[in-house]
């Protein structure tokens, strides 16, 4: 009966077919290391392969906001499908401001009895032509191009243009 048992106890061998405690974790690690790496890559990829800043020359994509004596001087109406603001300044000229602060690109909201757009995530305030009034935010609004035919006003929310500082230039007038 001795010879019995001793035949049926079976001992492993180190090394054979046997994952150690500190085996395992190695390639857990270097599994982990591996998956991290192909995220990096994959979003490196993603960041310059975008198309994001790239002219592709696109036509334009004109919304139409309505005639121009439906807009008082030093006003802002708010068009949340087309994503900006159309203001209108004291000389009589348009802008669309962009929705985005230019700070972490929280929607900013216009805030009428102060005369000022408002960001709700850090308080970087902007007044009517979009320039900076309050950081964090470093530079004004970014603004889509308005035209103005036939007495309508249009943006082109296709277009979205960055700037540092808001102009005579960016505004559009009726002629």
């Amino acid at each position: 009966m001795s010879g019995y048992l001793k035949n049926s106890v079976k001992t492993e061998t180190p090394g054979v077919n046997s994952l150690s405690r500190r085996g395992f974790f190695g390639m857990a690690w270097k599994g982990l290391g591996i998956l991290v790496g192909l995220e990096t890559l994959g979003m490196i990829t993603a960041y310059f392969f975008s198309g994001k800043n790239k002219n592709t020359g696109a036509p334009r994509q004109l919304l139409e906001a309505g005639p121009v004596d439906s807009f008082g001087l030093n006003s802002v109406s708010a068009f949340m499908g087309g994503r900006f603001y159309l203001a209108r300044q004291q000389d009589g000229g348009f802008i669309a401001l962009s929705l985005r602060c230019t700070h972490l690109g929280c929607s900013v909201s216009w805030e009428a009895d102060k005369n000022r757009f408002i960001c709700p995530c850090h308080s970087s305030a902007f007044d009517i032509s979009g320039e900076v009034l309050n950081p964090p935010a470093a530079r004004a609004l970014s603004y889509y191009p308005v035209l103005i035919e036939n007495g309508l006003v249009k943006v082109d929310i296709g277009t979205l243009k960055e700037r540092t500082r808001s102009g005579k230039d960016q505004l559009s007038y009726a002629p």
